[in-house]
């Protein structure tokens, strides 16, 4: 039981942590438009999935498709996700390059890094919320070794909430880092 406990959170601060890799700090990750969809013949598909994306220079992503006809897909689908790159169609690659970020949205980004921690956060407390109602329903247990399972459960709990503000604190320093 413990274990599954554990396992659900650990996925959830790796799931908040993939989140804060997509929020750009000034230097071109791929992961900034990774999971942007393109429509591949009728089929919503992550770029990721029909193109290579890399990071030759620190502010410009590369993406080249595995198929030249999706180059029009691919600009559209960038343009559409409306995180402020605007594509440039070089041959038979689509460069990205990315624009300085303002004080101002450092600031913004910072917001949505706290959001996507609080919602973390959220998800980890119900984890613990569903498996404190599984201990009280537990008949073969005592109250004795109901009060020790929850307080073990709690233990479990701040330990990935301190990994998610350590994150959280992590990502705001390199974001404000100018």
């Amino acid at each position: 039981m413990f274990s599954d406990i554990k396992d659900r959170m650990k996925k959830t601060v790796e799931s908040t942590e993939r989140e804060f890799a997509k929020i750009r700090a000034g230097q071109a990750t791929p992961a900034i438009l990774s999971d942007i969809m393109v429509d591949y013949y009728g089929v919503s598909t992550p770029i990721s999935q029909v193109a290579n994306i890399t990071a030759p220079e620190p502010r410009v992503l590369l993406v080249s498709p595995w198929e030249k006809t999706m180059l029009e897909e691919i600009e559209k689908a960038i343009l559409a996700a409306n995180i402020g790159i605007s594509p440039l169609r070089d041959g038979d690659l689509v460069r990205c390059p990315l624009p300085i970020l303002t004080e101002e949205r450092r600031l913004e980004l910072t917001r949505v890094v706290r959001k996507h921690a609080e919602e973390g956060k959220i998800a980890i407390r119900n984890i613990r919320r569903e498996a404190n109602d599984s201990v009280r329903k537990d008949k073969e247990m005592s109250e004795d070794e109901i009060k020790k399972a929850q307080e073990y459960i709690q233990k479990i709990t701040d330990t990935h909430i301190e990994l998610i503000d350590k994150a959280t604190q992590e990502k705001e320093q390199d974001l404000l880092q100018v």
